[in-house]
This record gives C-alpha cells, sequence and structure tokens, in this order.
C-alpha cells in the first residue's frame, strides 16, 4: 500500500515540474491567452501543465480520480470517499502569472477517507516550495512553519480576494469594509493558495474569500498543519464535501477566528 509520504514525493516532483514549465513559458513569452465564463482568463500554459499532471499522475495511479480545474471541473466527490482524489490547479494566479507578477503557483491536494491528506504548492517565480502532509506539519523549504501568535484583530491584516463574477461584489464589499475597520490592513495578492501558505507562515493572520475546491485543497491543509483555523463564516453548498468546499472560506490564527467570523456573517 502507497503511504502518504510516497504520494508527497510524488507530488513534490509533479509540483517541481509544472513549475519549471512556468518559468520557461514566461521566459519566452511561448503562451496564448483566452477567457472562459465571467472573463477568467486560462493561457495555454493553464492547459499544458493541466494535460501533464492529469498524465503523469493517471499513468501512476490509474484507479485514482483526478478533480481539475481545467480538464475535470464537475468532477462530483464522494463525501465519503475512499479511491484517493488529486484536486489540481495547473495555475493559480493566471492573471498574475499572464502579467509577470510573481504570486503565481501549482496546488496539488489529495483527498481521501473523507479528509484533506497532503497539499504541495509550488511558486516558481518566489522560489518557494509549501507542503504538509495529515499530522507531520507543514514545511516551505524545509522549514517547517507556523502560523503567527497574533491575537488582536486590530494589529492583523487579513488576505482576501475578489471573484471574475462581478453580479458578487454587491455583498462581498460590506464585508470587505467591516474587515478593513476593524484591522490593521486588508491584502489582495491574486492567488488563494498562496494566500492560505501565507496565513501558514505567519505572514498573514487571516484570509476569507469563496473560492472553487482546487484553489484551497492544498492550502487548507498547509495551513491547518501550521496551526490555522480552518472553517466558513457562512453556510455552504452541498456540492462538495466539506473538506473540499471553498464557499466562504476563513481560515487564520485561532484567536481571530471568531471575532473575523463574526464580522464576516
Amino acid at each position: 500500500m502507497t503511504t502518504l509520504n510516497e504520494y508527497l514525493d510524488f507530488a513534490k516532483t509533479l509540483a517541481k515540474q509544472a513549475g519549471l514549465m512556468m518559468l520557461e513559458a514566461r521566459k519566452s513569452s511561448s503562451f496564448e491567452r483566452n477567457y472562459k465564463s465571467d472573463h477568467e482568463l486560462v493561457t495555454s500554459v493553464d492547459l499544458a501543465i493541466d494535460q501533464y499532471l492529469c498524465s503523469e499522475l493517471a499513468s501512476r495511479y490509474p484507479e485514482h480520480k483526478i478533480f481539475s480545474e481545467e480538464s475535470t471541473p464537475d468532477l462530483l466527490v464522494d463525501k465519503a470517499n475512499s479511491a484517493p482524489v488529486w484536486v489540481l490547479d495547473p495555475i493559480d494566479g493566471t492573471v498574475n502569472f499572464a502579467h509577470g507578477l510573481p504570486h503565481v503557483a501549482v496546488s496539488i491536494g489529495l483527498f481521501f477517507d473523507g479528509k484533506r491528506q497532503l497539499g504541495v504548492i509550488e511558486a516558481p517565480f518566489l522560489q518557494q516550495t509549501y507542503w504538509a502532509v495529515a499530522g507531520q506539519g507543514a514545511y516551505c523549504n524545509g522549514e517547517r512553519l507556523s502560523v503567527s501568535q497574533q491575537d488582536v484583530l486590530r494589529n492583523s491584516v487579513v488576505a482576501t480576494g475578489f471573484p471574475y463574477q462581478k453580479a458578487a461584489l454587491g455583498s462581498l464589499i460590506p464585508k470587505v469594509t467591516r474587515i478593513l475597520e476593524n484591522c490593521q490592513d486588508i491584502r489582495r495578492n491574486g492567488s488563494a493558495a498562496l494566500d492560505l501558505c501565507a496565513v501558514a507562515h505567519g505572514l498573514m493572520d487571516a484570509y476569507f474569500e469563496s473560492v472553487k475546491p482546487w484553489d484551497m485543497a492544498a492550502g487548507a491543509i498547509i495551513a491547518e498543519e501550521a496551526g490555522a483555523t480552518v472553517g466558513h463564516f457562512s453556510e455552504i453548498r452541498a456540492e462538495w464535501p466539506e473538506p473540499l468546499n471553498g464557499d466562504c472560506l476563513l481560515v487564520s490564527t485561532p484567536k481571530l477566528y471568531e471575532p473575523l467570523r463574526l464580522l464576516l456573517k
């Protein structure tokens, strides 16, 4: 039986190669830009990395399922599944990638037995590799991570993001206003995966946003293994299992979680 650490090693190898593909594509400017629904940018590099990851995983683990933003976004995941499901975002931060910004990552998560089991996030332009395995802690480039010890909301820095669906801004802006009124500041870096890693690294004190499973599957376990509280500030849809559900996602240092949740309700 394959161990979690074996899965981790393979995921890290895939993520590293995907990162090299990003570096080369940006260096040569050899990629195309297209748009999906809600004017969401997708590049030929997203698709090439997706094809690479899916092909390698299917070859190595043909009995596993793959839940990827680009090729299988409608996969139904059983809440009590036992078969492993790889949850992939080939490029988290596609707009950043296309515009030459550094907050770009490949995100690889693994889910089975109803739980997040591991996560790997490779940020090639930042030269950072994050990973975590359930019960084994979270790491960046081999350094063990821990969330900040911030317990005063007024002194906290909170990360968030904004949706492609502009109609959703009407309900979001009041929440952003309340957070701004009660914390030190807000940051918006353009990659949910790396915002979650920033909380794990103690660089941000909290993160909130509604995202898709592939945006948060890896980052959530990395943040949780670093000591963060991971939950939701409002009701979530039944579409995905709770551990893969990015609806109304709230991740923070433990003492800030409840004050932030009340502000975001």
